[in-house]
């Protein structure tokens, strides 16, 4: 079941009746005016993979019966008014990442630490008026999700100081659980992509390459081979940019499961789309393969944009994508959409300061203000979107969308 509904302007209390919905994945119901308290209730829904209530102005603590639900991967509670302990039974959930920030809770104790996995790499993939509209849009069914970074996050960077997460040496690091990115070896890539071999390259972009890659334990990822001026100081800088772009969770957004950076390389690992981009659906389909229906183009549309609206609205900093295109939105196997790339504007600026000057994206995707000036907002990202959906319609490509235009005036 899935369930949108956040930044629906609800007021009012989650009410218990919720725990009686065990088919619930997704409770979304981020950036509302709820109030009071979490239902113990909540943890009686055993399907649930994803819990957003961040954004409102819940009190009272977390409850400990969220510690049952072992299917349970996002859970986001920050910017709300709660307070007491971090339930301890949360760190049972290997997998879950979490997001606490500005509330009132007290720190995680420092020990017993939670239970950390180093050799099996986790698998790829409400009161008064309002009250009855959020139970019953949610009991309507429609399965939220939400999406939030990292467990016993602040328990580890506590323990661990900050510039550690990343300066551990290459070749020895294990995988970290609870939401913190692994940072593979570069031999695991390059075995995993059989030396960067040219038969296993998915794509070609302005941030480089992509390789289909297969890990040992069996998962295909993608491995994006960046190409980029390093300068002094810019590795920190790189640092900083890939935990933001980890940190932006949601089910429309390519998710990093890790990262690489050596004094030669650096390298984003990213979970396999199945479907290709909707450029290759939309124009590189066999002859035996049906064209996207429109029921399918319609829920790319929505899709992609619930994802930019994320990347502006939700992600602080802001993300601005800047290169909006059909290539850059992924199909998983349900051909749900997932928007790919975003971040990786900043990221290759790096070696900037604080003031990004270099025009990324693609021609025919720029908007013309961002061209023209260099300083990119959400317009370009409306604007790149824009083109974004005539392709989909169309099936065509932008410059030839442009030909087709001028042959027309």
């Amino acid at each position: 079941m899935l369930s949108d509904l956040g930044n629906a302007n609800l007021s009012g209390q989650l009410v218990p009746q919720l725990g009686q919905l065990p088919n619930l994945q997704y409770l979304e119901l981020y950036s509302n005016n709820i109030s009071g308290r979490i239902p113990n209730e909540l943890g009686n829904l055993t399907n649930l993979v994803s819990l957003d209530l961040y954004l409102n102005s819940l009190s009272g603590p977390i409850p400990d019966t969220l510690g049952k639900l072992q299917k349970l991967r996002f859970l986001r509670l920050n910017n709300n008014s709660l307070s007491g302990e971090i339930p301890r039974s949360l760190t049972t959930i290997f997998t879950l990442q979490v997001l606490f920030a500005n509330n009132r809770l007290e720190p995680l104790p420092a020990s017993p630490p939670p239970p950390v996995q180093t050799t099996t790499p986790s698998p790829s993939r409400v009161g008064n008026s309002a009250t009855g509209a959020i139970a019953g849009g949610v009991a309507a069914g429609a399965a939220l999700l939400f999406a939030a970074p990292a467990i016993a996050l602040a328990w580890y960077r506590r323990r661990k100081p900050q510039d550690h997460f990343f300066d551990v040496p290459a070749e020895e690091d294990p995988e970290v659980h609870l939401g913190q990115l692994k940072r593979f070896s570069l031999r695991e890539l390059q075995v995993a992509t059989d030396n960067f071999s040219n038969k296993n390259i998915l794509g070609r972009g302005g941030f480089g390459k992509v390789y289909k890659g297969r890990l040992a334990d069996g998962s295909l990822v993608a491995v994006k081979r960046l190409k980029e001026e390093r300068t002094q100081g810019g590795e920190l800088q790189f640092q900083t940019e890939v935990e933001m772009i980890s940190m932006a969770v949601h089910r429309n957004l390519l998710r990093l499961r890790g990262f690489c950076m050596t004094p030669t390389e650096r390298l984003l690992v990213y979970p396999f789309m199945v479907n290709g981009s909707v450029a290759s659906c939309l124009r590189e389909r066999p002859e035996s393969q049906p064209p996207l229906d429109w029921g399918i183009r319609k829920r790319i549309a929505l899709g992609s944009a619930r994802g930019l609206a994320y990347l502006h609205d939700h992600c602080d900093p802001k993300i601005i994508h800047r290169d909006v295109k059909a290539a850059n939105i992924l199909l998983d196997e349900d051909f749900e959409a997932v928007v790919g790339d975003f971040g990786l504007a900043k990221l290759m600026d790096y070696k900037d300061t604080h003031v990004t000057t270099a025009v990324r994206g693609t021609i025919g995707h720029i908007a013309p203000e961002y061209l023209s000036t260099g300083k990119s907002s959400e317009k370009t990202d409306v604007f790149g979107y824009g083109v974004m959906l005539l392709e989909l319609i169309t099936g065509q490509r932008a410059f030839d969308l442009a030909r087709l235009a001028m042959t027309m005036m």
